[in-house]
């Protein structure tokens, strides 16, 4: 990566979380993991990080399955709400995780999107695994939330500002993922991309106010309701409905590897 497109990603993902703004925004991430879950199937007793932990609502539940849980994440806020529920959590850069050899499960949901070293997260995990431990994650996949950033790129564009901001994420195709993963030790187990709409609660402004925070500090204060005006409008027809109710495009990659 160069270091004009690091320093654009940079920009893209400068991301201050609220856990308050999350919980209102955002449940969503942690509720809809069903899936990702059952491809992990924690088992009692043994010990698992959840990297990108968040407020540790999803944390909590591999608690109750009876797994020895450490989370993980580098937002003080979401973590500050993880210890109120009374989990074991440490703030961690993802990209440059420190643990030895001692977990039997990495898992990790919704995160790694954010994590745009991508490398370093899979060497990190690595390292944090014992032999024959598994790494299991969801996150955002090519083609995840297209409509939404072409969206925020063309009105960038149209009043001369950055359409670097309008994304910056690492979303992978499978092939991509299988080949970084294979590179570094993992046996790729499952792995695939799924779509899967998902309604948003508080509407377009109420994801981009949680996640897209640092597109809308290129204009004033003044001037934001009418980019969110006009990003309404370039998306109605595509991701709200009759009822006025929005769904995003989602696509995530889900995949199970095992150290060997």
């Amino acid at each position: 990566m160069t270091a004009k497109a690091a320093n654009a990603s940079n920009a893209a993902l400068k991301q201050v979380w609220g856990a308050e703004n999350y919980e209102k925004n955002a449940r969503f991430v942690s509720d809809m993991t069903s899936e990702v879950v059952a491809w992990l199937a924690p088992r009692a007793g043994e010990r698992i990080l959840d990297l990108g932990c968040g407020d540790g609502v999803l944390t909590e539940k591999l608690v109750q399955a009876g797994a020895i849980v450490t989370g993980a994440d580098n937002s003080e806020a979401l973590l500050a709400a993880a210890r109120k529920r009374g989990l074991d959590v440490e703030f961690k850069d993802g990209q440059a995780l420190d643990y030895g050899p001692e977990f039997d499960a990495v898992f990790s949901n919704a995160a790694l999107h954010w994590m745009t070293r991508a490398e370093d997260v899979v060497k990190g995990v690595a390292r944090a695994l014992k032999p024959g431990g598994r790494f299991v994650a969801e996150f955002g996949g090519h083609g995840n939330i297209a409509a939404i950033v072409t969206a925020l790129r063309a009105v960038a564009v149209a009043h001369g500002k950055d359409p670097a901001r309008a994304a910056g994420w690492f979303y992978p195709t499978p092939a991509e993922y299988r080949a970084l993963l294979e590179a570094n030790g993992f046996l790729v187990d499952r792995i695939g991309l799924f779509p899967r709409p998902t309604p948003l609660p508080t509407g377009l402004r109420g994801w981009l106010s949680t996640f897209r925070e640092s597109y809308f500090e290129q204009w004033p204060e003044r001037k934001r309701p009418e980019i969110l005006a006009e990003l309404e409008a370039l998306l109605a027809p595509a991701l709200r409905d009759q009822t006025g109710n929005w769904t995003a495009d989602y696509v995530r990659l889900r995949v199970a590897a095992t150290r060997s």
